[in-house]
């Protein structure tokens, strides 16, 4: 499906918290920081730790696709960027500023205040498993609602925002149908737009794919590829679809137990992979 590029609005910063009191903050990323960084982040839920001591980048306008077996910490990692979680320890930092922290005026790192969370979620975009569109609300609404009432945007400016990324998702015919009246991959590509229209620096996407018939995921494929190929927007996604992963990514980390193995370009990581785990994974799954 063809597309013209897409402009989208470029902002920073999220937050999730949690994190040890008083300890010595991480130093901030130099110049020439990357957009995300995670610095050994860790999160538990009481003795069972999902991330243990996890770092990785991801540069501005990259395209990272993270991959791994289930419970491997792939979805909570996108749940801390979003601030659906509070990290329990460490730090993450997105353009240059810590999401998961503030900093009081003696200069310490604190677990963000939920203020500070609200505000950063306006600035990372995140596509889920299940569509969760407003079951009651047109498709026009369901994707104005969030850029007027979070972002404070006007609602012609809106509505003619809306009616842009339906003509992108191939939905412009459908601007008046309740969810109900769509198939499941129209759904996903309406959530999409909805995403696209908070104009989100980062996109976060979770197995976008996992809850449709098959026949309806090459077409979610094909326009998030198009996304990924006609704007700038840095991408982090988690997928089973290692043809997807080839063909959008810049870079693949493979996780396992919560740590990121082995990273690299798709042709490296997929023909010829360094880790035995990695290798038994993709053995697994292609």
């Amino acid at each position: 499906m063809a597309t013209e590029p897409l402009s989208l609005q470029k902002t920073a910063d999220a937050a999730p918290a949690d994190a040890a009191p008083d300890t010595a903050p991480p130093v901030a990323p130099e110049t020439g920081h990357p957009l995300v960084r995670f610095d050994d982040v860790v999160k538990r839920y009481g003795d069972h730790v999902v991330l243990d001591r996890l770092n990785f980048s991801v540069r501005r306008g990259e395209h990272i696709t993270l991959i791994g077996p289930s419970g491997s910490g792939k979805t909570t990692i996108l749940r801390l960027l979003m601030t659906l979680e509070k990290v329990s320890d460490g730090v993450i930092w997105v353009d240059g500023s810590p999401l998961s922290h503030v900093r009081t005026p003696a200069g310490v790192l604190k677990p963000a205040p939920e203020k500070h969370l609200r505000e950063a979620r306006k600035k990372i975009g995140m596509v889920f498993q299940q569509f969760n569109l407003f079951p009651n609300m047109k498709v026009l609404q369901n994707i104005t609602e969030a850029p007027v009432n979070v972002l404070g945007k006007d609602r012609d400016e809106a509505e003619a925002r809306a009616r842009d990324l339906l003509d992108l998702v191939g939905l412009s015919a459908k601007i008046d149908a309740h969810p109900s009246q769509l198939s499941g991959g129209q759904q996903q590509r309406v959530a999409i737009a909805r995403a696209l229209a908070m104009e989100p620096e980062i996109l976060l996407l979770d197995e976008v794919t996992s809850a449709l018939d098959p026949e309806l995921v090459a077409g979610v494929l094909e326009l998030l590829g198009d996304i990924a190929r006609n704007t700038d927007i840095t991408m982090l996604c988690v997928t089973h679809e290692m043809n997807f992963a080839r063909d959008v990514s810049e870079t693949v980390l493979m996780f396992d137990s919560g740590r990121v193995i082995e990273s690299g370009p798709p042709e490296k990581i997929f023909t010829d992979p360094e880790h035995e785990r990695t290798r038994e994974f993709l053995d697994a799954v292609l």
